[in-house]
């Protein structure tokens, strides 16, 4: 199959409508192989700004030793981006560096990549072929950065439901790895206020059995969120984000 079909289908999940704005309460569970399950809280806030420029911040409550802690991501046209943390203990915001990319979030299974937005243009995009996802219909897309040196990874390798656009699964080849180490599922999936939302999501260690969950408790669409929220200064101060939690 073509390129121009791989690349058409990348572009349609990556238009996918998902509001102007969007406000979710999202539980956090990191499970070892075999060790006891951690849990965090946290509220996450999305805003579309058009042309490739998307901005999001998350905002943890829960639990005390970590309450307040915020991550900010600025997604600009093509491969810029900034990402900056919070640290309340600190009192200090300290910048993502890009070499940092596959450096894990609050210590959980995602990467501070995997909480960028990735343009489709970033990637080379080809159709392997169909699959399936249990009893789920998909195609699988293979997606490969242009320039090796701006992912972690060489290559993902996603189960596209077409009929809404999400991937179920995608498979995460680190570079110079020729298996998957990685795996990011999404399950319980529903249409809330007409946009199709993913209310739970696991990141999958392949190595270790690691795993992370986020499962969505309350989302909120089209609020209408002001630029405030997602600049440093908000960052240091939960106060003005309060009134558009879901």
């Amino acid at each position: 199959m073509s390129n121009a079909e791989g690349a058409a289908l990348a572009q349609a999940v990556y238009d996918r409508p998902n509001g102007n704005d969007l406000s979710a309460l999202v539980v956090m569970t990191l499970q070892g192989k075999e060790s006891q399950s951690r849990r965090r809280v946290l509220y996450s806030y999305a805003k579309e700004k058009g042309a490739g420029e998307r901005w999001t911040l998350m905002r943890f409550i829960q639990p005390d030793d970590i309450a307040g802690t915020g991550l900010l991501t600025q997604d600009h046209p093509g491969d810029a981006s900034d990402q900056w943390l919070y640290l309340p203990a600190l009192k200090k915001v300290r910048r993502i560096s890009s070499s940092r990319k596959g450096g894990r979030f609050v210590g959980s299974d995602f990467f501070y990549e995997d909480l960028l937005d990735r343009e489709v243009d970033m990637d080379h995009h080809y159709l392997q072929g169909k699959g399936s996802v249990g009893k789920v219909p998909c195609e699988i897309l293979v997606s490969t950065p242009r320039d090796p040196d701006n992912s972690v990874y060489s290559k993902r390798v996603s189960c596209i439901y077409r009929k809404i656009l999400i991937p179920l699964k995608v498979e995460l080849f680190e570079r110079g790895r020729e298996k998957p180490s990685k795996m990011l599922s999404a399950r319980r999936i529903k249409k809330i206020q007409g946009y199709w939302s993913i209310l739970e999501s696991t990141m999958y260690d392949l190595n270790s059995g690691h795993r992370t969950q986020l499962l969505t408790e309350k989302i909120k669409y089209d609020q209408g969120l002001p630029d405030r929220l997602f600049t440093q200064r908000d960052l240091t101060d939960d106060t003005n984000e309060k009134a558009y939690r879901p």
